[in-house]
């Protein structure tokens, strides 16, 4: 283990101060003595719901229990359905490790860590539509249905230069809201996208990808040896094969391990 830390500290520019006392890191990072992890349900890749039990499972919930155990603190999963209500839930003081896309807009009150895993993000259209490519999306008069506040509802509203954006409370809302209103195309993880795909014919989904998503673990801003610790965590679950696992476990083979951070990272 000490030679893996060695390892892992050499990716990261913040491991020459990493913390060594693990209750200093605890108490900063869970003030309760409980550690209050959000788990986002909008993103199947990382979260899911046992179908038999209901009990949470997924690469997120694996982690927030393996970060718990190394920590001695007892984990409490704080339930979401949407990114964008993980972020708004900050202000409340409601948890105190999350699992996000890594977003400017987010990094303001979120300090992240390197990303653990990247996943796409793509369009589903109509199957009949005469958009065939990733670029052909933005033009005017093409209505794309998305997840308020997800990753990719942020990089569209920067990026995108005519189609128009159309709000729904969530990702698995945004699915409906394009299938109901018969929209030009809707934006999201393509995992769930393709899921979507096979069940119905009548849609299809674009190849290649708008953006990398990049999921990381994050931390309210201010808790500054509690997020050295977690970037130094992250990238040992990464080299030691442990997300990987996890997402192996949970059934998500196509979601990529990301690589070792930067040292500017």
């Amino acid at each position: 283990m000490n030679a893996l830390r060695v390892v892992v500290c050499a990716s990261l520019a913040a491991c020459a101060t990493a913390p060594t006392s693990r209750p200093d890191v605890a108490r900063q990072l869970a003030p309760t003595g409980r550690l209050r992890a959000a788990i986002n349900f909008g993103n199947p890749v990382l979260a899911q719901k046992d179908p038999a039990t209901g009990e949470a499972r997924g690469a997120s919930v694996d982690l927030a229990r393996e970060l718990g155990r190394r920590l001695s603190l007892p984990v409490d999963l704080v339930p979401f359905d949407a990114a964008g209500k993980v972020v708004e839930a900050i202000k409340t003081d409601a948890w105190d490790v999350a699992f996000l896309a890594v977003d400017p807009e987010r990094a303001a009150e979120i300090a992240f860590t390197a990303p653990y895993v990247v996943i796409e993000g793509t369009y589903a259209v109509p199957a009949s539509s005469p958009l065939g490519a990733i670029e052909d999306v933005d033009r005017d008069g093409v209505r794309i249905a998305v997840g308020a506040k997800s990753a990719y509802d942020l990089y569209l509203a920067r990026n995108l230069k005519h189609a128009r954006l159309v709000r729904a409370p969530t990702s698995p809302d945004a699915i409906e809201l394009f299938q109901k209103e018969k929209l030009e195309a809707v934006a999201g993880v393509k995992q769930p996208l393709l899921q979507l795909a096979a069940r119905d014919p009548g849609v299809r989904v674009l190849e290649g990808r708008f953006m990398a998503i990049e999921q990381a673990m994050g931390i309210p801003r201010g808790r500054d040896q509690a997020a050295r610790y977690v970037r130094a965590f992250v990238e040992d679950v990464k080299q030691s094969g442990f997300v990987a696992r996890a997402l192996e476990s949970s059934g998500q083979r196509d979601a990529t391990v990301a690589p070792p951070a930067r040292a500017t990272d």
